[in-house]
């Protein structure tokens, strides 16, 4: 999924690990873009035709849309051919800035239809489901991990993270006295040290930013995260958005909706989604929705960039 993972299974039988690297792997290669024989690369290839498709994809073509219609459109799995003229035409590892991409591809998130284990883009569109991919799987294999007698478990893919059951040590610094919860770092490019540590018992943290997956393509800085409402590289003036919310790919949907909305509007979308959030803005000023404190463990966020300071030693 063009990013790193990170597994953590506590307690249960041995080998729960392996197992769920391996589904992870398995997931990678039914959803990447980048594999030409991956389902959502036949769903491209065929667009405008009925395609059938595993459950794991369907439920994947679900989520997305049903991310498009929380996101009122912030997040869209249909932007693959903007994705592509910005230049972002393979994985990021093998990206030639050189290169002008091109694509005739069209944005139709609206006319997807899901006919049972079927799937039909309109013409001319593609498919791309982009982070939501990190956040599902991330879901889908700490539950089956869970399912196959582990005590807790850990997933993070690219920044999309979900956790349940019993961490792996005890109480956290973001937990309640008596309660155990895993400890979440947010981290920030441009910061020498976390700007936050959550306190997660069960539930999930995405983090969305600018600053990383960038290039120079026809004399013009880009980057990945693409604004479905303009079809270009988002102008926004935050430079990073992180949620805490029950599900990974509603954290990893949000996150995006929340950097793409900018300052003035970061929080309105999460308000009433049971959902909490993190910015920082191009000058390194640091915001988060008052329900954020109940992770924090009584430990305040810092108002800017430049209030972090370096580790000691």
């Amino acid at each position: 999924m063009g990013s790193d993972a990170h597994v953590i299974v506590v307690g249960g039988p041995a080998g729960l690990a392996d197992r769920a690297r391996q589904r992870i792997d398995d997931l990678e290669g039914r959803w990447s873009r980048f594999l030409p024989d991956s389902e959502t690369s036949e769903l491209t290839r065929r667009t405008g035709e009925w395609v059938r498709l595993s459950p794991d994809t369907v439920l994947l073509v679900e989520r997305a849309l049903e991310a498009w219609r929380l996101t009122v459109g912030r997040f869209d799995p249909t932007v693959l051919g903007a994705v592509i003229r910005a230049g972002y035409d393979r994985s990021f590892e093998a990206l030639d800035p050189s290169r002008a991409g091109g694509s005739p591809l069209t944005v139709g998130a609206a006319g997807i239809e899901v006919d049972g284990d079927r799937v039909r883009l309109p013409s001319g569109v593609g498919f791309d489901p982009g982070g939501i991919g990190k956040g599902l799987a991330a879901d889908l294999v700490v539950a089956e991990t869970l399912a196959a007698g582990a005590a807790g478990a850990c997933v993070n893919l690219g920044g999309d993270l979900r956790v349940a059951g019993r961490p792996p040590e005890g109480p956290s610094s973001g937990s309640s006295p008596g309660e155990t919860a895993w400890t979440v770092a947010v981290d920030h490019p441009g910061a020498p040290q976390p700007l936050a540590l959550l306190g997660l018992r069960d539930g999930a943290v995405a983090t969305s930013t600018t600053l990383r997956r960038r290039w120079t393509a026809q004399g013009q800085e880009r980057h990945h995260l693409i604004d479905p409402w303009t079809g270009a590289p988002s102008t926004t003036d935050l430079t990073l958005a992180a949620v805490v919310t029950v599900d990974a790919w509603v954290a990893e949907v949000l996150a995006k909706a929340v950097l793409l909305r900018g300052s003035a509007q970061a929080f309105d979308l999460v308000a009433g989604l049971g959902a909490d959030a993190l910015t920082v803005d191009r000058g390194g000023a640091v915001r988060a929705t008052p329900g954020l404190a109940a992770f924090l463990g009584g430990r305040p966020l810092p108002v800017s960039l430049s209030a972090l300071r370096l580790p000691e030693g």
